[in-house]
């Protein structure tokens, strides 16, 4: 494609784009080259599509990828933000499939929060279901006393 796709813009499916296919591939520069002009028009874009008609007491803002929606997030919400980093080894991910891309892994959609966020908590995601199930208890059971 030509121009820089959104699913909507550009007649996508969406439920593909969501998963690990070649048909996302296809795309995902031209989708990283979308979002990057929408950010750089307004920064503040994503964030607030992430929000609209939010209504719960506690959010889960999946996929953050850049400090700027980091700093929005706590800019506009303060101290009731908690941020949370799940990480995996490159073996792990290795194993999951993931093949390294040169011009899209070690680009800022993919590695902008490795740096300048003290993140609240982090989270290790490498196939111990057991040790995983422990940290997501602790991160909610401290949501919970939030509340």
């Amino acid at each position: 494609p030509t121009d820089p796709p959104s699913p909507q813009e550009h007649g996508l499916d969406f439920q593909r784009l969501l998963d690990a296919s070649a048909y996302k591939e296809m795309f995902r520069q031209d989708m990283i080259r979308w979002g990057e002009e929408k950010r750089h028009t307004d920064p503040g874009f994503f964030c607030r599509a992430a929000v609209e008609g939010a209504l719960q007491p506690v959010w889960v803002v999946s996929d953050t990828r850049r400090l700027s929606d980091v700093e929005w997030f706590q800019n506009v919400y303060g101290d009731v933000v908690q941020t949370v980093r799940v990480v995996a080894t490159e073996e792990t991910r290795k194993r999951r499939n993931w093949v390294f891309v040169t011009g899209v892994d070690d680009a800022e959609s993919e590695c902008g929060l490795d740096q300048g966020v003290a993140f609240d908590w982090v989270i290790t995601n490498d196939g111990d279901k057991v040790a995983l199930d422990e940290q997501l208890e602790m991160l909610l059971q401290s949501l919970h006393r939030s509340l």
